[in-house]
């Protein structure tokens, strides 16, 4: 095999594929990075049995065929190329060179026949998305996730649903459910597939969130594959059943609170302070009257109080939160004012626009502590 392109060219596409080189693994061969000029394109594919990411990278094929070289070491070596075209020559005992202007290394690569290639899957109507909606689905709901190692499955990965011309995007935790409503412009087949929140937040990493640039979302019944411009992620579906959440939106609320954005955002912050550690579980007591709101926080080291006016309708309401939980959903609202609707101090609070674009669910704490 012999190739050329160029570093820049290299670089983006080593960059990409490396998300999905697993960091532990007893298969010497998934620790590499497959190049494969074996055909008229150059592709490079990473994968670690449970998410793979292949990517195009433009350039030259001189004489076809195909490398698996080791990812740390390959990426390592042309990251620091000169921003020159780079040549990469394979002999039949996989000796690679790889040289650009006056560096040249050599390395000994693997039998890319070896390497566990993505499965050929077909790929049947899309779902088209633009990748700034991609991305923003992902933000404001993949936070939630608050540990990938959790011992329940379906914790670790998100609700995409798919009905008629709505896709609903629902991660949770113990804690806190995050939801995202948003209006496609075609109508599909309806789906209920469990993503694994490792494939998002790599995709969020990999596209340019641009309006204009698609994402094409293709199902089958273990996979999910999306497609972006020269690369295609395709990521095992978590099986089973999700939480079903439907039974706690009653729309009956007692208490309803309107109020800006930041200050909210701002003065839970500033309440934080009070915390010695970051781990230290101390509550924001919210005690919403008319018109106003005070927040409240107390430690060994001191107590914090501070007042906001908001709009309230309904009875008066104090209630504790983990304050990290709530500025987690905060940071992730892009509107200048909220509304949060409230039961009373031991069910839930909702924060939710009109149209229910998104609703974050936050279970509260016994204030007891405070």
């Amino acid at each position: 095999m012999k190739i050329t392109c160029s570093q820049s060219e290299l670089v983006k596409g080593v960059n990409i594929v490396s998300k999905a080189v697993p960091t532990r693994t007893t298969m010497a061969i998934l620790e590499c990075i497959l190049i494969d000029a074996s055909k008229d394109q150059i592709v490079l594919t990473a994968n670690d049995m449970e998410i793979g990411i292949e990517t195009i990278v433009d350039g030259t094929i001189i004489e076809p065929g195909i490398i698996a070289l080791d990812a740390r070491f390959f990426g390592d070596i042309v990251r620091n190329l000169p921003n020159s075209d780079v040549t990469i020559s394979v002999d039949d005992r996989f000796k690679t060179q790889i040289t650009c202007e006056s560096a040249d290394f050599n390395i000994t690569g693997k039998s890319g026949e070896d390497f566990s290639k993505i499965p050929a899957i077909a790929r049947n109507n899309p779902v088209i998305i633009s990748q700034f909606t991609m991305r923003e689905l992902i933000r404001q709901t993949t936070f939630t996730i608050s540990d990938l190692n959790q011992v329940n499955k379906m914790m670790t990965g998100e609700l995409f649903e798919i009905s008629g011309d709505m896709l609903k995007v629902v991660a949770l935790d113990t804690s806190r459910i995050s939801i995202r409503n948003i209006r496609l412009k075609n109508s599909y087949e309806d789906k209920k597939v469990i993503v694994p929140a490792k494939a998002l937040n790599e995709i969020s990493k990999i596209i340019s969130g641009s309006i204009e640039d698609m994402v094409e979302i293709f199902f089958t019944d273990n996979h999910i594959i999306f497609e972006f411009e020269k690369t295609t992620v395709v990521s095992r579906l978590i099986d089973g059943e999700f939480f079903n959440i439907d039974h706690m939106f009653s729309g009956n609320y007692d208490a309803k609170m309107k109020i800006n954005k930041r200050s909210l955002l701002d003065s839970i912050n500033r309440s934080t302070l009070m915390l010695v550690k970051e781990a230290e579980k101390k509550p924001i007591v919210m005690d919403i009257t008319d018109n106003n709101l005070t927040l409240s926080m107390s430690s060994f080291i001191g107590k914090m109080k501070e007042n906001i006016p908001v709009e309230k309708n309904g009875k008066d309401i104090k209630i504790g939160f983990n304050p990290k939980f709530f500025m987690d959903a905060l940071r992730v609202i892009d509107d200048e004012e909220i509304t949060a609707y409230f039961v009373d101090h031991r069910s839930p609070c909702f924060i939710k626009n009109e149209e229910e674009s998104y609703i974050y669910v936050i279970l509260p704490v016994n204030i007891q502590e405070a």
